[in-house]
């Protein structure tokens, strides 16, 4: 079987830049410039995740710049409500997005992006299973997987799922890795496995694609070889 997956803690980082709740806006601010990060986890003193601070969250401080909530509609008014608030807030307390959005360091890569698409955020802090917080993983850890050599696929494919679904004929498949998509030809004796092969392959980290040109031996062990 396919080796196991890379975990959230496999390409976090850590130490975790963060700030406190009673982090002034301007140091906020600073805080994301000097580290070149989007977000920043808020934690109380324990170490445990309170919020989220985002760029988003300080843009409406600059939005709503000499032009204050009179100019808006009163459906506007209502509907930008939290933006108001955060225009007029002052510390990472008043401007975090809570609870917060997290992940475990053991949740899986393919999790943590499914949370990231859907809550629509390009940062996650990772907690422990007390709730304090070990890490951040970003979009880019995520896709860090993705720069994994062709070789190591290659080699993970032919002992992880070529021996294991096709031990007699291991020999004759031939597995070719560009790019990370992965192609694997030659001949099986049971063809009802290709699709369990091309799942497996799939599931291997760094894949990007699969080609199977699998086919039945025409004349059991020793037949021609699918082209």
């Amino acid at each position: 079987m396919p080796d196991a997956a890379h975990i959230v803690s496999d390409v976090m980082t850590e130490p975790a830049v963060t700030v406190g709740r009673g982090t002034r806006f301007k140091e906020i601010a600073r805080t994301m410039d000097r580290h070149r990060v989007s977000a920043l986890p808020v934690v109380e003193g324990d170490g445990r995740v309170a919020g989220v601070v985002s760029e988003a969250d300080l843009l409406p401080k600059e939005e709503f710049r000499g032009r204050g909530p009179a100019r808006l509609t009163r459906p506007e008014r209502i509907r930008r409500r939290a933006d108001l608030a955060r225009a007029r807030a002052l510390t990472a307390g008043e401007l975090m997005t809570a609870p917060a959005v997290t992940v475990r360091g053991d949740d899986t890569l393919a999790r943590a992006a499914r949370i990231m698409a859907v809550h629509h955020v390009k940062r996650l802090p990772v907690v422990g299973a007390d709730g304090r917080l070990r890490g951040v993983v970003s979009r880019g850890d995520l896709l860090k997987v993705f720069l994994r050599p062709d070789e190591d696929i290659e080699e993970e494919v032919r002992r992880t799922v070529v021996s294991y679904l096709f031990p007699a004929l291991a020999h004759a498949v031939r597995v070719s890795v560009r790019d990370g998509v992965v192609t694997l030809r030659g001949p099986v004796h049971d063809t009802s496995l290709i699709w369990v092969a091309e799942r497996l392959v799939r599931a291997v980290e760094g894949v990007v694609g699969v080609e199977t040109r699998l086919g039945a031996t025409a004349a059991g062990p020793g037949g021609p070889e699918p082209r």
